[in-house]
């Protein structure tokens, strides 16, 4: 077996490679640069899934970064249960081969639970006096007082939030680094996010993208020099493209003039109810799964989408069947955005009955996903004082919302989920090992027999 370590760095992709990535473009120059054709949708969650299991949503279940739980009548988005995932991992297709093979999977998504050998994961701490802190999930379990001691908390609000930035990478990389030479791991999954963020605020055409480039690259060029040096094999990958927007698409306001979305009234402000609602999306960046209640609906919330401005596709049972996502969890249709656009989750129709969550970071509560997440809200005067105050009262244990976040989704200038026409602004591989790569783009339910072949291959 060969020491492989997989580099996820999100967002990469052909067109970004250049004078502000030397290491990377050093990398390609070695390999070259293999196309990567993601599943629809082209998001975190569902492309990670598909990458270590082989298989497309239809059969692992991961539809999206979240979905409407029909049982419970809720929607939940990025829960960490390995076990939401079917199929076989490839770690346990490699322990097959040879039960001497283990893995890390560090940061990666349905990290908790999973049969992977060691893994760590983001697990912030809710106190119930409304406070957010800093923590990882690891398994095993000392593995994070471990980590933490050496490197300190994770910086989760440099993770996502207004703040974020290379500081979570950056820890991940040590992280990552600190378990490869203390665990020796066969295989050992990175997760590096940072390109997500600024691709996100100002779109992949921004000229600060440069900086976060450079800033990305090193961390990945370290990394690779420090596992090379020993003898690993790297394969770099990413999971999707960005594409530069210009407006987003509100799904749920549309259903709620309609007359099929319900809500409900808790304490002056708007509470999206999809038990009750007839019809209701989740959003998810270019992506959204449109639940519908009753049948003989059915066509008339597709003649509505069709024509909705913004939408370029509405998937039907034969539709998502032809892109692998009818699954029990999808919804009854799928809508996709045009490529200068994306959903919000918004289903209020005035921003003084926006729930409280609406302004906060908080990725559990929202039904839908939200990158305005990723902007302090301009119309603060005062936002570090704001901020400040606000944490102190958490410190001294008054309860407090921090409400940063705008409600403006014009904020936003790139996002995904579509599967990108054109090689140079999708999704890549590179490899140190160009003989385990085919000659062709990769397509994304291949990853898994890739990392294999890494592993066991000999060239």
């Amino acid at each position: 077996m060969h020491r492989t370590v997989v580099l996820n760095v999100v967002g990469l992709t052909p067109g970004l490679l250049g004078e502000h990535t030397p290491y990377l473009s050093r990398l390609a120059a070695r390999s070259g640069v293999r196309p990567l054709q993601p599943v629809l949708p082209a998001v975190t969650c569902s492309v990670q899934a598909t990458f270590l299991t082989g298989l497309l949503p239809r059969d692992h279940g991961g539809v999206g970064n979240g979905w409407y739980f029909r049982d419970l009548a809720e929607i939940w988005f990025w829960r960490q249960s390995n076990r939401l995932i079917a199929g076989e991992k490839v770690w346990e297709a490699a322990r097959r081969r040879d039960p001497t093979f283990t893995c890390a999977k560090l940061f990666w998504w349905f990290n908790m639970y999973s049969s992977a050998d060691y893994t760590m994961t983001p697990r912030p701490i809710y106190p119930a006096d409304g406070r957010k802190i800093p923590d990882i999930y690891t398994q095993p379990g000392d593995l994070r007082d471990e980590v933490t001691a050496r490197l300190g908390p994770f910086p989760l609000f440099h993770f996502w939030g207004p703040a974020a930035d290379i500081r979570s990478s950056r820890w991940i990389a040590a992280a990552a680094r600190h378990v490869y030479d203390t665990r020796r791991p066969t295989l050992t999954l990175v997760y590096l996010p940072h390109l997500d963020y600024n691709l996100q605020r100002l779109g992949p055409h921004h000229p600060a993208l440069h900086e976060d480039l450079r800033a990305v690259d090193a961390v990945c060029g370290e990394l690779i020099d420090h596992v090379e040096r020993d003898g690993a094999r790297v394969l770099v990958l990413s999971e999707y493209g960005m594409t530069a927007v210009r407006g987003a698409v509100h799904l749920n306001r549309l259903f709620r003039t309609a007359g099929w979305l319900r809500v409900r009234d808790e304490l002056g402000t708007d509470k999206l109810d999809p038990g009750a609602s007839e019809v209701f999306a989740v959003a998810d960046h270019q992506v959204a799964h449109v639940y519908v209640q009753r049948a003989e609906l059915l066509r008339e919330v597709r003649d509505l989408l069709s024509h909705e401005e913004g939408i370029a596709q509405v998937l039907d049972e034969d539709g998502k069947r032809a892109h692998g996502l009818d699954h029990p969890r999808a919804g009854n249709l799928v809508a996709v955005a045009g490529e200068d656009r994306w959903f919000t989750y918004y289903y209020w129709m005035d921003d003084d009955r926006a729930p409280d969550f609406a302004r906060t970071v908080d990725i559990h509560r929202k039904p839908g996903y939200d990158p305005v997440e990723l902007f302090l809200d301009p119309a603060l005067r005062f936002p570090r004082l704001m901020i400040g105050w606000t944490l102190l009262k958490k410190q001294m244990g008054l309860r407090s919302l921090m409400r940063v976040v705008p409600l403006d989704a014009s904020l936003v200038k790139g996002s995904h989920g579509r599967v990108q026409p054109d090689h140079k602004s999708g999704p890549l591989v590179l490899s140190t090992e160009p003989a385990c790569v085919p000659e062709r783009p990769v397509v994304a339910t291949e990853v898994k027999d890739l990392i294999l072949r890494h592993v066991f291959d000999d060239g």
